[in-house]
């Protein structure tokens, strides 16, 4: 597999039912809520999470909140973080704990 993959999987929801369940994922994931999830895609600009208990949701953490030095995480590592954001193309930014605790 390539070191950047997009998020692919039969059990990610398809972009219908993203732009479907917006109204509702921003509902329960307002800025400043705490999520954990699985990162299932990287790309240059940041990973791609599965938020836990939001199966409609998809996270993106890019790496302008990523300290100098640090390594975008791996699929299938778990991650931790806060919602900074709701992007107008139906994304949930978030900013990873390890990344902010490097950072401090």
């Amino acid at each position: 597999m390539d070191e950047y993959a997009w998020p692919t999987g039969p059990d990610l929801p398809d972009a219908d039912v993203v732009l479907g369940s917006w109204a509702a994922t921003v509902a329960a994931l307002p800025v400043g809520t705490r999520i954990t999830g699985e990162v299932i895609g990287r790309q240059p600009f940041g990973v791609f999470i599965r938020i836990d208990g939001v199966p409609a949701a998809v996270a993106l953490a890019e790496i302008t909140a990523m300290p100098p030095g640090m390594e975008l995480p791996v699929i299938g590592a778990s991650a931790e973080g806060e919602v900074v954001w709701h992007a107008h193309n139906h994304q949930v930014r978030v900013r990873l704990d390890e990344w902010r605790m490097s950072a401090e």
